[in-house]
């Protein structure tokens, strides 16, 4: 009885293993696309949040010294561009300025960090998991999932955020070298 239990639960590691190299997988094949990185931005929020079933996804990137909404799952996406936060502001702003992941099971709202933004609804969401998007050693910006009830995130979910994190800044890095290049005329 006890071997079943045991097998049973390495199959599902095993199946959980296998689901997050198909996610890195696909976002690896987005970062080569010649698509426009807002569009893969929303790509990879849409993949984060059907891979942990979370309710939300918000991406956000320093612009001028603020964390800028820059991708998120419906029905935030008209917010964006126009919820910033400073450094010292929120959660978010914490997981930027300390360069850590946060995780949070539940009552993030009641967090002395927590800053509200009536525009999100995820405010008032009981979860939250946050890491910093970092590239070539620096913060550019932070991902968040949230979940509207209480939740504990894995430390597998807490690794593939991270590794995400830094696809990302690989991504933004890509991004600027494009973006900075003469283009070919083939």
């Amino acid at each position: 009885m006890r071997s079943v239990s045991r097998n049973r639960e390495l199959e599902a590691r095993l199946e959980r293993a296998e689901q997050q190299l198909r996610l890195f997988q696909r976002v690896s094949r987005l970062m080569t696309r010649d698509i426009d990185l807002d569009d893969v931005l929303h790509e990879i929020v849409d993949l984060v949040q059907e891979f942990l079933q979370c309710d939300s996804c918000l991406v956000y990137l320093v612009e001028d010294g603020e964390l800028v909404l820059t991708a998120s799952n419906e029905p935030t996406r008209k917010n964006i561009g126009k919820v910033r936060l400073r450094l010292d502001e929120g959660l978010t702003g914490w997981v930027a300025r300390e360069r850590r992941l946060l995780a949070i099971s539940r009552e993030a709202y009641n967090d002395p960090r927590f800053k509200y933004f009536k525009d999100l609804p995820q405010d008032t969401f009981e979860a939250f998991l946050s890491v910093p998007i970092i590239s070539q050693g620096k913060v550019v910006g932070v991902i968040n999932v949230q979940h509207r009830q209480a939740y504990t995130h894995s430390g597998s979910d807490m690794e593939m955020l991270g590794t995400l994190g830094e696809q990302i800044g690989c991504l933004l890095v890509l991004s600027a070298q494009k973006s900075a290049a003469p283009s070919s005329l083939g």
